[in-house]
């Protein structure tokens, strides 16, 4: 039996290569943004959240609850540490919510 050569890449570092020379990941960071805010918040502010939209280093988030807006924004920084730990990279500087 003929011995195989194992120069092969895994899987992770074929897909990472295939999102650099694609330029896709500001597309893949949108996405990422929104299943970490997702994830973080909880089912009690996802339910008020609307819509979720990353603007280069902005993230808009649009509530339903005022009140709720009112509490979240008194940990606005605490918030964008938390979601660009989960990404693993800094991403958002800014927090905006509506």
């Amino acid at each position: 039996m003929a011995k195989r050569s194992n120069n092969l890449l895994n899987i992770s570092d074929a897909l990472k290569d295939f999102v650099t020379e694609n330029n896709l990941e500001k597309g893949l960071d949108k996405v990422n943004v929104k299943d970490a805010w997702s994830k973080l918040m909880g089912n009690a502010i996802n339910k008020y959240t609307t819509a979720i939209e990353l603007k280069r280093d902005t993230l808009y988030v649009k509530l339903s609850s005022s009140a709720l807006r009112e509490e979240l924004s008194y940990g606005n920084q605490k918030i964008i540490d938390l979601l660009n730990e989960e990404l693993g990279k800094t991403i958002i500087k800014k927090l905006v919510l509506r």
